[in-house]
């Protein structure tokens, strides 16, 4: 009996190891997110799964406003997770466009940014239209602004304006599900 006893209770200590430790990687260092919309099509499509680092940007202590530093901020060009502000129940995958202080203007399917044509390829390369109140914007301080590469079928910061640093949960790293289309995230 004892014998059965103390197999049962390193079982349990097992699986309270082994979730305090899911627990904890999930928290602090990466999620994992499945692609829900075309918003993102090409560069990710519906049914993908996708890997995020919080780390890069700094992981949100749990239950508070405050982050722990992450290594930087968050770049142009760059896919984040966020919450967005329109829907504060689910998370949200768009390409970063306006930093904090720049002046985001779609203008012809394109973007300016301070009044200079945005050339990096991640982002000139997709059509970009004039739609929703946010198309000419001056992004406020702790705020960014965002969009989805496939801009006609994409519920992004044109319509419900920008994302609070605060909402930033991490940066997309790479696709790891369908295997054909896994690889790194541009």
């Amino acid at each position: 009996m004892k014998k059965k006893a103390g197999a049962l209770r390193e079982w349990i200590e097992a699986i309270v190891i082994a979730g305090s430790l899911v627990i904890f990687l999930r928290t602090f260092l990466f999620q994992i997110y499945k692609i829900p919309t075309n918003s993102m099509v090409p560069t990710l499509k519906p049914g993908d799964k996708i890997f995020v680092s919080k780390v890069i940007y700094g992981p949100k202590i749990p239950f508070t406003n405050l982050r722990i530093p992450g290594i930087r901020k968050p770049k142009r060009g760059e896919i984040i997770v966020f919450i967005p502000p329109c829907d504060r129940k689910k998370a949200y995958v768009k390409r970063l466009i306006g930093l904090p202080g720049e002046h985001v203007v779609i203008k012809d399917g394109n973007v300016y940014v301070n009044g200079k044509l945005v050339v990096q390829p991640n982002i000139a390369n997709h059509y970009y239209y004039t739609q929703g109140e946010y198309t000419d914007v001056v992004v406020p301080q702790g705020k960014y602004f965002v969009l989805g590469d496939n801009s006609i079928s994409s519920f992004d910061s044109r319509f419900w304006g920008f994302v609070d640093e605060k909402d930033v949960i991490g940066k997309a790293i790479f696709i790891w599900w369908p295997p054909k289309r896994m690889g790194i995230i541009e």
